[in-house]
């Protein structure tokens, strides 16, 4: 497994509609940068948010989430509460190839700020808007800005196609277009 440069990107992205829509270099001027770089890209943060809050719940229950955990907020600037998260999800749309898995880190400059970013890994052949969630281990609210870098997907290339794929499983996140809560 290899990881990939920019031009293996670039192609993917344009022969195969890899990433829509894509941004073919690093943007950066006045914003927390995305785009292509050398061995990832950087995905935007689209400006579609749910905040957490404890106000409906007491118990976070992956296999019987209460949608009233989250309060919905839709800005270009999304404040998350001290010790707490946010869902959110990327502007970009991805089509990953079937011997092709990502992994996503979080952006150094929220990083430093206390803010991390987890997504799982985009599986081979999994395709859809990422969700995103953003954490502030802080005790004190953060910015997070909607349009701008917030992480970077990783691309590793198998030499060999996997036996069974995202799609062949007929996952339950396959083909998103929205931001996605938690399903079982």
């Amino acid at each position: 497994m290899t990881v990939k440069s920019d031009k293996w990107i670039r192609r993917m992205a344009i022969e195969r509609r890899m990433i829509e829509p894509f941004s073919d270099a690093q943007v950066r001027d006045g914003v927390i940068s995305y785009g292509l770089s050398s061995y990832g890209y950087d995905i935007r943060i689209a400006d579609e948010f749910k905040i957490f809050t404890n106000i409906n719940t007491t118990i976070v229950d992956p296999k019987q989430f209460d949608p009233r955990s989250f309060v919905d907020f839709r800005g270009e600037v999304c404040i998350i509460p001290p010790n707490s998260f946010a869902l959110a999800r990327t502007v970009e749309y991805f089509r990953i190839p079937r011997n092709v898995i990502t992994i996503c880190v979080g952006k150094s400059t929220y990083a430093r700020c206390g803010i991390i970013v987890n997504v799982t890994p985009f599986e081979p052949e999994w395709e859809g808007l990422v969700t995103l969630e953003v954490s502030n281990t802080t005790p004190l609210p953060a910015r997070i800005y909607a349009g701008e870098g917030i992480a970077q997907v990783l691309f590793f290339e198998s030499d060999e196609e996997c036996d069974v794929s995202y799609a062949d499983k007929k996952g339950k996140y396959q083909g998103q277009r929205s931001l996605t809560l938690p399903r079982l």
